[in-house]
């Protein structure tokens, strides 16, 4: 993926002006009196950190203050940022299903409002741009409008999706679309789901359903949550229902460039320990980025 540092600060721009430029300058004082951490809690907490992942950040911090004798802003700063970086870190992470070979299943979902639609066409433009040939399922069969939108994206981007009628069965789409792939030798079967949690029909079951359908076969399979960082900590009460029934190994954080409380980021690493795969940097098709937590970190405070 290229010139992920340029759209990591670019996705990261407003909350950089905002919750986190004030977080900088509060260490341009030559020395921190005790006053500075509380102002520094209120920030990062205003910043959507979450109290709990703020709390924790803060004594790590003040921890490495008293161990190392660290008393400049200048070095508190730098402290925090080391801090911020090692919480971002988490084991046995995906590393982005485009770093991956082989034949990939992605299975996409995430509530209805969250740009998942939006964040598969980008995933799809992304891989085909590297190389891969991409086929999407259209397996969101309760919206005639999701249907019809992942097709006009496909139409835009140039890939196949394989689609059925309106109300028909999800698992029968994810089934022809994987023999597609097969018969047309390509790399990565994309499937975009429902996501109503609310609806006549079980959300979770259909998604357990295609996951199994999905799973008879010898490819990789990832199963990528997308996140709307502007609903802040109402996402990980979504994220939390989407794990336990599916198991959501990577984060696709979208519309990260429409907040000013990127701390978001912060507190789904810390709360949910999933990696963040990719970030939503803007509206256009190119507007994806690899997340890194050393980059992210250096974007919102640079």
């Amino acid at each position: 993926m290229r010139g992920s540092l340029d759209k990591t600060q670019q996705g990261v721009k407003r909350s950089r002006e905002s919750w986190f430029g004030k977080i900088a300058g509060l260490f341009d004082r030559p020395r921190i009196e005790d006053e500075v951490w509380d102002e520094l809690e209120e920030l990062l907490i205003a910043a959507d950190v979450g109290v709990a992942t703020t709390q924790k950040l803060i004594e790590r911090v003040k921890q490495r203050a008293r161990a190392e004798k660290l008393s400049e802003g200048v070095q508190l700063r730098t402290a925090l940022k080391e801090e911020m970086v090692n919480l971002l870190k988490v084991d046995g992470g995906t590393a982005g299903v485009s770093s991956l070979t082989g034949s990939q299943i992605i299975l996409v979902v995430g509530v209805n409002g969250s740009g998942k639609t939006t964040s598969i066409a980008k995933l799809a433009y992304d891989l085909k741009n590297d190389g891969k040939k991409v086929i999407l399922a259209a397996a969101d069969t309760f919206r005639a409008a999701a249907i019809d939108q992942l097709k006009r994206w496909g139409e835009r981007i140039g890939v196949e999706v394989v689609a059925h009628k309106p109300g028909g069965d999800p698992g029968a789409v994810v089934y022809d679309a994987i023999q597609a792939a097969q018969n047309r030798q390509a790399q990565v079967v994309i499937i975009d789901t429902a996501g109503r949690l609310h609806t006549k029909f079980n959300l979770m079951d259909e998604l357990k359903k295609i996951k199994r359908v999905a799973g008879k076969y010898e490819m990789t399979q990832e199963v990528l949550l997308v996140i709307d960082a502007t609903t802040g900590q109402n996402g990980l009460a979504q994220a939390r229902h989407f794990t336990e029934a599916v198991g959501v190994n990577g984060i696709f954080l979208a519309k990260l460039d429409g907040t000013a409380k990127g701390g978001i980021v912060l507190a789904i690493y810390d709360e949910l320990k999933i990696p963040i795969t990719y970030i939503g940097t803007g509206e256009q098709l190119e507007d994806i980025a690899s997340f890194d937590a050393s980059t992210f970190v250096g974007a919102i405070f640079s």
